[in-house]
């Protein structure tokens, strides 16, 4: 199973494609897809639908995983995120995949062992995992930690 995993943001959203058989897991791919803060809301938010939508096209995952929306102290970062969210799960959508959502101290909990993990912790956890990965930046990383996780808790 190819499962696509996505740590959305507006100022970069990571992402990571795994490929799962029983226990064993293999890197596909990852990116990230930065967005320019002067651009316009809206060009931003196409941006990120596109990129995604790429992404699904060009790896076709049988489903995607995302991390859970948190609030912020500062409820116009919350509602930022809230809509790159938004567009990266409608370009799931569009193509036709279910999405499942875990918390991030699930994602840290299964991909290192303890949901208080740093995010030096998962990285150094991925490179176990995936050996001889390339990883495209901290939010792929996070992406691929989602993956992984959803491999493990959501196997089908």
């Amino acid at each position: 199973m190819i499962v696509l995993g996505l740590d959305p943001s507006l100022s970069c959203t990571g992402w990571g494609v795994i490929r799962f058989e029983g226990s064993r897991i293999a890197h596909i791919a990852n990116g990230q897809v930065p967005t320019a803060p002067k651009s316009p809301m809206a060009d931003r938010l196409d941006q990120l639908y596109s990129a995604i939508a790429a992404v699904v096209a060009a790896h076709g995952p049988d489903r995607a995983a995302a991390e859970e929306i948190f609030a912020n102290k500062n409820a116009q970062s919350t509602i930022k995120l809230a809509q790159a969210r938004g567009a990266v799960l409608a370009a799931c959508g569009a193509g036709g995949l279910r999405v499942n959502e875990h918390s991030a101290r699930l994602v840290k909990k299964s991909v290192v062992g303890t949901g208080a993990a740093d995010k030096r912790q998962v990285q150094a956890m991925l490179k176990v995992l995936l050996p001889g990965i390339q990883v495209a930046g901290a939010d792929a990383a996070d992406a691929l930690a989602v993956a992984i996780a959803d491999a493990h808790l959501s196997p089908r």
